[in-house]
């Protein structure tokens, strides 16, 4: 059975497996890939860690599947959808569903909903029983009836679960990775997840800013490699095409712990490698309801619209907004959001245009008028006013936020429209229709407005959607009843208030 190394032999040995199987792209790897017959995921779960601190650890094997494969850093939510603890982590990158979803809001459970919304070795065995399902952990919950569990359910072929100290030392996780290693090894599972704890014990008793932290990481490194070299080492492993993701649940604040709204505590990560995946590839529209989403593509499962999550292989390109990162800007008056985080722009992209015109004047010129920013700039801007709910945004989205605009001296209220380019329909005969579709995320209070309206030929815009309720990160779905003869139609969010909330909007599209 493998045995875990330290130092210079272990990272001989990572740049080795590396450069030869897994991590690589060599002709005898690509040759491999290339007969490939048999679909496998593997999923690794670390749990509360931080991806910067895994960059300045000892960590051969997960730095080399991050130079060999695809790293993206993202957020999560906070209360009052979910705390940033392990069972509402845990329980949406199994699901590839939001908390607004699978109901795991702490590690209680309550409210859990795991029969509309199953785990992801659950779907696979529903819709392809043949396949072989694995499922380890030292956290009772992932795999075990202990403390609202099991995550994964007894649907799942094989479980192991151990109660693990999590002390800092991680006793269990030496065990889960022998076990697991084995199984990987000298059996035949298509899909599996194989959980660790000991770096979240390390965070809590030491901070993720210690020695003990990075420690924890290097070690855990070391069982990483263990369970690579275990696929590597299977009799079959020429005729398999398998994908690893490895993960996080939450982050950790420099002094230790999670649960909080703070951007440390709300930090995950994917880490991904295999066909298809390019090499030292950095995405910032990855979201952890997609780890689900991929695990069940690798092995040819499509829950559809079931989950939230999309496949790392079916990136949405189409998104206008995400052009814009490159051109965010560094903050001018948000005192809140770090000096040299870049993540706002008023200019939108190609053929879009925000009407200004009845706009007043001053405020925070961040938010003067619709913007363009990111999870992590716009959420720091005030935290604990349901900006990080705002999770079925991706990468760049555009934001209208009279709250954050208000805290400066200006004149006149806040009156900004943010206007889609034109796009062509067919009008045809009376009764032709098209679906506007966007992603939402709307704070309701009385003194505001946000209306959704359309023109056709440069016509009148009329309203066709007033929101007066609180829409909390919401996929919608508008049909709009195309005039006979029309030949483009015009969309056009506008948003009115002074010291009010706010409206994003995102993936805008007309189908």
């Amino acid at each position: 059975m493998p045995t875990v190394l330290s130092g210079r032999a272990l990272a001989v040995t990572a740049t080795a497996l590396l450069a030869t199987g897994l991590g690589g792209h060599t002709a005898t790897a690509e040759a491999a890939a290339t007969a490939a017959t048999t679909d496998k995921v593997l999923v690794i779960g670390l749990d509360g860690t931080v991806l910067d601190r895994v960059k300045a650890a000892n960590a051969p094997y997960l730095q080399g599947l991050m130079a060999q494969g695809l790293t993206a850093e993202s957020t999560l939510y906070a209360n009052p959808m979910a705390a940033t603890s392990s069972g509402p982590g845990w329980s949406t990158i199994a699901t590839g569903v939001w908390p607004d979803k699978h109901g795991v809001k702490d590690n209680t459970f309550t409210g859990r909903n795991y029969t509309a919304y199953p785990d992801f070795l659950t779907r696979i065995e529903n819709a392809k029983p043949s396949l072989n399902t694995y499922a380890a952990a030292d956290w009772e919950p992932v795999t075990s009836t202990d403390a609202g569990g099991p995550i994964f359910s007894p649907r799942v072929d094989k479980r192991l679960g151990l109660k693990g100290d999590r002390d800092g030392y991680g006793t269990e996780d030496p065990k889960i990775a022998a076990a697991a290693s084995a199984e990987l090894q000298g059996q035949n599972p298509d899909a599996a997840f194989v959980y660790f704890g000991q770096v979240d014990g390390a965070g809590h008793s030491y901070g993720a800013a210690s020695q003990q932290y990075l420690d924890a990481i290097g070690r855990v490194d070391g069982m990483v490699g263990q369970l690579l070299t275990a696929v590597q080492n299977r009799p079959t492993y020429a005729q398999e095409n398998w994908k690893i993701l490895v993960t996080t649940d939450h982050g950790h604040t420099d002094a230790g712990g999670h649960g909080g709204s703070t951007i440390q505590e709300r930090g995950t990560f994917v880490i991904a490698k295999g066909a298809g995946i390019p090499a030292g590839s950095v995405r910032n529209d990855v979201k952890l309801v997609d780890v689900a989403a991929t695990a069940m593509a690798q092995v040819g499962v499509n829950p559809g619209s079931a989950i939230d999550g999309v496949p790392l292989n079916a990136p949405d390109d189409n998104d206008p907004f995400d052009t814009l990162r490159p051109n965010l800007q560094a903050r001018v008056d948000e005192t809140g959001i770090p000096a040299g985080a870049k993540g706002f722009t008023h200019t939108p992209p190609a053929g879009w245009s925000v009407d200004n015109s009845t706009m007043g004047t001053g405020g925070v010129p961040e938010w003067a008028g619709w913007a363009f920013t990111t999870d992590e700039f716009w959420s720091q801007a005030q935290r604990d006013q349901w900006r990080e709910l705002n999770v079925r945004s991706r990468d760049v989205f555009a934001v209208a936020d009279s709250d954050e605009w208000d805290d400066k001296s200006h004149s006149g209220s806040y009156d900004s429209t943010l206007v889609t380019p034109k796009w062509a329909v067919a009008g045809g005969t009376a009764g032709s229709s098209a679906n506007l579709t966007f992603q939402t995320h709307y704070h309701h209070e009385a003194g505001q407005t946000a209306q959704v309206l359309v023109s056709y030929d440069g016509g009148t815009p009329t309203v066709v959607k007033s929101y007066t309720a609180d829409a909390v990160a919401k996929a919608e779905s508008l049909t709009l009843q195309v005039p006979a003869g029309a030949t483009d139609v015009q969309v056009r969010f506008r948003y009115a208030g002074t010291n009010n909330w706010y409206w994003t909007v995102d993936d805008v599209k007309l189908g």
